[in-house]
């Protein structure tokens, strides 16, 4: 892949990624106007590698009140860290439940199913889109709340993210933050937690994704897949670094001075403009 078509991907990752907008929707519709497979393997090592990026970047910038949060003491860890677990454990358990019915749904339960074959469907991107924008628009119209994270209202944010985990256009952030909203969690701690979150979940796809393509390489015979998509994946993880660290500015503003509901008006145009394209 030429320098141009990840300069494109990774601007487009890094702006979308940290706005609740859906930035795999968007890089998947930047790929398919550029002419590529979004559900090739090599397209999805570079979008998890984008979404490592920013991953970099939510934690350079979130770095000073995560420390206040998280590591001003052992209890403050400890209460922290028991909030990440129940939330990961319940996005894990409704993000598996949800693949294994979508498997025997679409594909009748056949062992060559993978979910990343519905990320260039339209539909459900625009589908996706829409509830996103839906769920936004409503969470903003609340009163922001003064509740503190619980364990109950953990395990609801996590559901909420793993009902995201399979389909392309529902926007992790946008879900994670406006479930908080909707739950009464301050503002500034639903966006925290939310990335929080987005760092812990990060890896594990990561590996997950590095696995299918050596799996898919394997398959081929030994291709050389893997190396050739490492180095561009690497290039764009770097640049979209960078833009994650200027688009999460503009996220804590709008989040922080009553316009989020902006976001879900955009979610709800993307929605339309995937079912044109698409």
């Amino acid at each position: 892949m030429d320098l141009i078509r990840i300069l494109i991907l990774a601007i487009v990752q890094g702006a979308a990624e940290l706005l609740p907008v859906s930035s795999s929707a968007h890089v998947i519709v930047a790929e398919k106007l550029m002419g590529l497979d979004p559900t090739a393997p090599e397209m999805t090592l570079l979008l998890v590698m984008l979404h490592t990026g920013t991953m970099f970047a939510v934690i350079v910038y979130f770095w000073r009140s995560w420390r206040r949060t998280y590591l001003e003491s052992w209890q403050s860890f400890r209460t922290q860290a028991g909030f990440l677990v129940v939330a990961t454990t319940a996005t894990g358990v409704i993000g598996l439940v949800l693949m294994r019915v979508l498997k025997s749904v679409v594909a009748n339960d056949s062992p060559d199913f993978e979910i990343e074959r519905l990320f260039g469907n339209a539909r459900l991107m625009a589908a996706a889109l829409f509830a996103a924008g839906l769920l936004i628009i409503v969470s903003s119209r609340l009163r922001e709340g003064n509740r503190t994270l619980s364990l109950a209202r953990a395990a609801w944010i996590g559901a909420v993210q793993g009902l995201c985990l399979p389909f392309r256009g529902f926007s992790r952030s946008g879900a994670t933050i406006s479930t908080g909203l909707l739950l009464g969690i301050t503002r500034v701690r639903a966006e925290e937690f939310s990335f929080a979150l987005a760092v812990v979940l990060t890896p594990a796809v990561i590996g997950r994704e590095a696995l299918r393509l050596l799996k898919a390489e394997a398959a081929h015979g030994g291709s050389g897949s893997f190396v050739h998509a490492f180095g561009p994946s690497v290039l764009g993880m770097l640049l979209s670094f960078l833009a994650g660290l200027v688009a999460l500015r503009w996220l804590s503003n709008w989040l922080e001075h009553g316009r989020w509901h902006v976001f879900g008006l955009y979610c709800l145009v993307a929605a339309v403009g995937v079912l044109w394209l698409g």
